[in-house]
């Protein structure tokens, strides 16, 4: 008997949480998570789902708002920050891996247009799993992360025209593709008139209220994929470029924040349809290629990546961390897949394939990622092998700062004045060809390169260096850079930021002189001692001491009873003592 449509997703979100707990536990993505749940509603096991069209449905609007916000964060600015090593590794990228897939698909007897689909299906790196990795340890604005984002919007735009190269084939004969690619310049040309002009201002009003604009984007969405699909594109294509259409406006990222929530459960839908459709012959069928595609995609990427990166000059830390973020397959990937299937342009089950390999590169790089620093101290002779003898970070002549800057971003200018004043060599690094840029105007010492890489360290000598101030959010970095100087250079004053008690407990065991809690002192304060006292160690001493004294009050004081910040409950802290 068939269930109501209420009654399926209900047991099916059950379902869900249950194993997307455990996949949690095991430390692995979600999305996993996702695709065994559906594998288990399925015909193979439970059989829940009865309404097919429903969840269909329900899964085209989470491919919908997927790719709308991965439209509103396409930023082709961050790609030319970083232009020349993106668009490089992307063609190193696309001529080894694509030929390779290519090849290996045709040894699997897949037809012309199946390894076609194949090969540029095992181009993409997934955005959501890498860009939420780059988050979680605060490390997207480091030189591999911003790299490596570059990369992953190359991939996306490359991914934007094979989704039109299918819609396109799906219409048959070259007549029907010119009159498609006609319709598309027209839809284009009118959308970019209605993104510069009318929709800057149509927007402000909408802006007035949280609710009206979260209504619009909706509207906004669902009417240019619709009217894309009328045309005889997907409705994925419309969906993307609808969010292009808008993402210089101011208001994007507040669209982006609040459509999130709901892409995030259609989306569940999707993967979770997708893991229906396996059954265990399928997985049996697909096990050995997606296996042998698993292989080829986890060893070429990470190789073509470190070698185009070496041969620009990058360092083998740099290379390594961007390498291994980009070894999973992506979810844009299945979306290809599915769009071909549907299109009827496929007889073996791709599908399944490319999601086994997915799901396999998922699983595997997850790890990689997190315990990228470990694997990089334990590669990182024969890594060697990737790095030139003149790096970037050693086109500049360096020499001994007795003042040192990590950062830019938050309080620099004040630093860079205060330094000034005390007269004494100073420089600036950051990662961020931005802040270089603005450095290079401003006249102001810099080196651009990435702090946590030992070997530029040593090199601009560091471990001589009086005073070193860090203005990078990391707490990661900074505890590392707190470790590494009380074991090189424990006479250095080392001022870095926290953003919690917890932090400041963390980073001042592991050495730091100071630690900046914005809720209780600025960079104005911090900047007015350093002016009156130099790199004077007593004197940065006792100011701790004072901090310190300071912090106990306060954790004393909301120690005796609840308190709406949890940040101020710590009542395990313990003051390290200071000599």
């Amino acid at each position: 008997m068939e269930q109501p449509i209420f009654y399926q997703l209900s047991v099916i979100m059950a379902i869900a949480a249950g194993v997307s707990l455990v996949v949690r536990l095991l430390r692995q993505p979600l999305i996993i998570g996702y695709i065994i749940s559906g594998f288990l509603v399925g015909p193979t096991f439970l059989n829940v789902i009865s309404d097919h069209s429903a969840f269909e449905s329900f899964s085209q609007i989470g491919i919908a708002l997927l790719l709308f916000i991965i439209g509103l964060g396409l930023n082709v600015a961050t790609i030319k920050n970083t232009g020349k090593p993106v668009i490089l590794t992307l063609i190193g990228v696309i001529a080894v891996l694509g030929s390779l897939a290519f090849g290996t698909s045709k040894l699997f007897g897949f037809t012309q247009d199946e390894s076609t689909i194949m090969a540029t299906a095992m181009l993409f790196s997934s955005t959501i799993i890498v860009v939420k990795a780059l988050s979680d340890k605060k490390e997207q604005s480091r030189l591999y992360g911003q790299i490596a984002v570059g990369l992953l919007l190359a991939e996306d735009i490359v991914a934007t025209l094979a989704l039109l190269f299918v819609s396109s084939k799906a219409q048959g004969s070259h007549a029907d593709f010119l009159a498609l690619a006609t319709k598309g310049i027209s839809i284009g040309a009118a959308m970019a008139l209605l993104g510069g002009f009318v929709m800057p201002r149509l927007t402000k009003l909408f802006a007035s209220s949280q609710e009206l604009l979260y209504v619009f984007a909706l509207a906004w969405v669902f009417g240019i994929a619709s009217l894309f699909s009328l045309a005889g594109f997907s409705i994925e294509i419309g969906a993307l470029f609808a969010g292009v259409a808008i993402a210089h406006l101011p208001y994007a990222q507040a669209i982006s924040l609040r459509l999130k929530l709901l892409r995030d459960f259609f989306i569940v839908l999707f993967f979770i349809q997708l893991g229906e459709q396996l059954s265990i012959n399928n997985i049996s069928n697909a096990l050995v290629p997606a296996v042998v595609f698993a292989a080829l995609f986890m060893v070429t990427k990470p190789l073509v990546i470190m070698s185009v990166l070496g041969v620009l000059g990058y360092t083998k830390q740099t290379s390594f961390k961007t390498a291994l973020h980009m070894m999973q397959n992506s979810e844009f990937s299945i979306i290809l897949v599915v769009l071909a299937k549907n299109s009827g342009k496929l007889s073996h089950d791709l599908v399944t394939i490319i999601t086994l390999t997915a799901l396999i590169t998922i699983a595997t790089s997850s790890y990689l990622m997190k315990y990228d620093d470990e694997l990089y101290r334990w590669l990182k002779k024969p890594l060697g092998f990737f790095e030139r003898s003149n790096t970037k970070r050693e086109l500049r002549a360096l020499s001994h700062y007795p003042l040192i800057l990590l950062g830019y971003h938050q309080g620099g200018y004040g630093f860079v004045q205060t330094f000034r004043d005390l007269k004494k060599r100073y420089i600036v690094i950051d990662y961020d060809p931005d802040v270089i840029e603005i450095l290079e105007h401003q006249h102001v010492n810099h080196l651009y390169g990435d702090v946590t890489d030992t070997e530029l360290l040593e090199e601009i000598g560091i471990h001589k260096s009086e005073l070193i101030i860090s203005t990078i959010g990391s707490q990661r970095t900074n505890k590392m850079l707190a470790t590494y100087l009380a074991e090189r250079n424990p006479d250095t004053i080392f001022v870095c930021h926290g953003d919690t008690l917890d932090d400041a407990e963390v980073l001042y065991e592991a050495g730091a002189a100071y630690v900046i809690l914005p809720q209780f002192i600025g960079h104005e304060h911090l900047n007015n001692f350093v002016r009156r006292n130099g790199a004077d160690k007593k004197a940065f001493a006792a100011y701790r001491k004072k901090h310190l004294d300071d912090l106990g009050e306060l954790i004393s004081k909301h120690d005796t009873g609840p308190t709406p910040d949890h940040k101020l409950r710590l009542p395990e802290l313990k003051l390290p003592k200071v000599g």
